[in-house]
């Protein structure tokens, strides 16, 4: 251990002596008890005002906060943390990957600061129940494992909730977009056509979702049902939020997304949005779809629209007995349109595809493909886009109507005005 970090130690330890443990003590008063822990310590050894100030932080963030973590959690532009156990920190910055020059003095500091989290969250992680998700206070996703699960200590992952709400005209002039694709998905949500937005991990499904929701009615009651609450829908007065609650360590039961779901349908939502589906839940989401609450929206993960719908399947049959063609029917009568997200080469995050969602025929889905996005290989030279220390080729292309035009527009025509 170097002279600072038992420096620090020391000076921590005098802080918890000082902090009355019978009550919860304000920021302020954490910060006076360091100050006065600080000041009397640099009369028995020399401190600079940078090292006072450098101590003061990191004591109140150890104390506080998020411990060393929470210098990255500051800065804006990491987009994801991962610990990999007690010494091993890499952060994402501008889509690029980097090894942290810092790590946890030792593994109990590291779940210290998962206890810290998790309980924040109202769950729990033990060896009895190694995994679990949670969230911070600004809505970042958690995920933690612990042994016996994970081999190589505590594994802490976060994805971090952007400081800055995103809108469809961030999405637009980021290349994302296309205006004209924006101003059709706009219309359709506003008409209540029932939308699955589709994509590989970290393509941008729950941003998009968000951003989807800002064409949602204002008078309209919707419920979000989550497992871990990340969905921030704005000027909604009527808005019920549900997550899901694990089940505990004592033996008490847990609520599942299933229960939600079910529970909601007694609630009288207009519309309801599900975080995401993963499982036979995915059959709950469709009967809601098709039993009155139009306009209702979700996320899966899946390679393209039509693996969407695969995948949608195998969900539903793992919860239920039904025929696979009336799997199929159920499916293709419930949902509308399907938006697939991708991150490319570049690593930017782009609109694949906007499709339409038609009946069957010959037990297959008729899909309608109404945007695709097409690159354009004709440019040769390019400077790139900046990440990190390399520069990558952008990739060049747009999303671009087929010429198709949108088979199902009852809802749309319900509404006047309607142009899509």
């Amino acid at each position: 251990m170097s002279d600072y970090e038992e420096l620090k130690r020391e000076l921590q330890e005098a802080v918890h002596r000082q902090m009355d443990m019978s009550r919860e003590m304000s920021d302020e008063e954490i910060g006076d008890i360091i100050d006065r822990v600080i000041l009397d310590r640099s009369h028995e050894r020399y401190m600079s005002a940078m090292l006072k100030l450098q101590l003061r932080q990191e004591l109140f963030n150890a104390i506080r906060r998020l411990d060393l973590l929470q210098e990255l959690i500051d800065d804006k532009e990491i987009t994801e943390i991962m610990v990999n156990g007690s010494e091993s920190v890499f952060y994402e910055k501008r889509g690029r990957s980097y090894v942290w020059d810092k790590h946890f003095e030792s593994r109990e500091k590291l779940e210290d600061v998962i206890q810290q989290i998790v309980s924040r969250s109202n769950r729990r992680v033990n060896t009895s129940s190694p995994i679990v998700d949670a969230r911070l206070e600004d809505g970042s996703r958690v995920n933690v494992v612990l042994d016996p699960v994970a081999l190589n200590g505590p594994i802490l992952t976060i994805r971090k909730f952007p400081e800055k709400r995103m809108t469809m005209e961030d999405l637009i002039s980021w290349g994302s977009i296309t205006r004209e694709a924006a101003d059709f998905l706009g219309q359709l949500v506003a008409a209540g056509y029932n939308i699955f937005v589709s994509g590989a991990t970290s393509s941008g499904k729950t941003t998009f979702l968000n951003v989807l929701a800002d064409d949602i009615p204002g008078n309209t009651r919707i419920i979000t049902i989550e497992d871990s609450a990340e969905l921030r829908l704005h000027d909604i007065d009527n808005l019920v939020r549900l997550e899901v609650k694990p089940a505990g360590s004592e033996g008490t039961a847990g609520v599942t997304i299933r229960d939600l779901i079910k529970t909601s349908l007694r609630m009288r939502p207009d519309r309801l949005i599900v975080g995401e589906v993963r499982g036979p839940e995915a059959l709950d989401m469709i009967q809601a779809m098709n039993t009155g609450h139009d306009g209702s929206m979700s996320t899966g993960h899946a390679n393209s629209p039509e693996d969407m719908l695969s995948r949608l399947e195998t969900m539903i049959l793992m919860g239920t007995d039904m025929p696979l063609k009336a799997v199929r029917k159920q499916i293709a009568s419930s949902l509308d349109i399907i938006v697939h997200l991708g991150r490319l080469r570049d690593h930017t995050r782009r609109v694949m595809e906007i499709t339409e969602v038609l009946d069957l025929k010959d037990d297959e889905y008729v899909l309608n493909p109404l945007f695709v996005f097409k690159e354009d290989r004709n440019i040769l030279r390019d400077p790139g886009t900046p990440f990190g220390e390399e520069t990558l080729p952008r990739i060049h292309g747009k999303l671009e109507r087929t010429g198709n035009s949108l088979k199902s527009r009852h809802k749309l025509d319900m509404n006047s005005g309607a142009t899509a």
